[in-house]
């Protein structure tokens, strides 16, 4: 059985999760893709004020589809994460205390969560249509002109994810890599 989890992540929650744990989540969630992570960057890079605040904010690595006829919003499946290795350890310094997505991150982004006490939820990749069926809600937060790109802010209703890596190091990859040499 999943956790039902209200979002924002409350700090004592991120402790409690372990890596391989089942969560629903509810709630706001920012969404942010190579372009926007890459703004997001150079702006506090350079000092300026962001568009929106990341303290206490999960991001979702995603670039949805555009919506069909009836829907608020079209295929919304994780993107690889590694591709934002670079950026992660900056935002999560800046208060972003969670990030979702798909695949390994780099050994010192998953140091990077330990040091600030934040998580990685994994969403399934390949699933885009059937998550985009727990998003209720889509509203643009800034890089309008980025278009699937841009940052948004979906609210999820039971929205399915996996703990990845946990606040302490646990690694729901490492463990399934020692399982298969057993």
């Amino acid at each position: 059985m999943s956790r039902q989890i209200q979002l924002p992540l409350a700090p004592e929650l991120i402790r409690e999760l372990r890596a391989g744990e089942e969560v629903e989540l509810f709630g706001p969630v920012l969404t942010g893709r190579d372009q926007a992570c890459a703004r997001l960057f150079d702006l506090i890079r350079e000092g300026r004020s962001l568009p929106v605040s990341l303290e206490d904010q999960l991001l979702y690595f995603v670039g949805p589809s555009p919506a069909p006829p009836g829907h608020i919003i079209g295929s919304a499946g994780p993107t690889t994460t590694g591709r934002m290795n670079r950026f992660i350890p900056t935002l999560i310094r800046c208060g972003l205390n969670g990030i979702i997505g798909k695949g390994y991150l780099a050994p010192e982004v998953r140091q990077s969560l330990i040091n600030h006490q934040a998580v990685y939820l994994g969403a399934i990749g390949g699933t885009g249509a059937l998550l985009s069926e727990s998003i209720t809600r889509v509203e643009v937060i800034a890089f309008e002109e980025l278009l699937s790109e841009a940052m948004l802010r979906f609210m999820l209703r039971a929205f399915p994810a996996v703990v990845l890596n946990d606040a302490q190091g646990g690694d729901l990859y490492a463990a399934a890599r020692v399982g298969q040499d057993s």
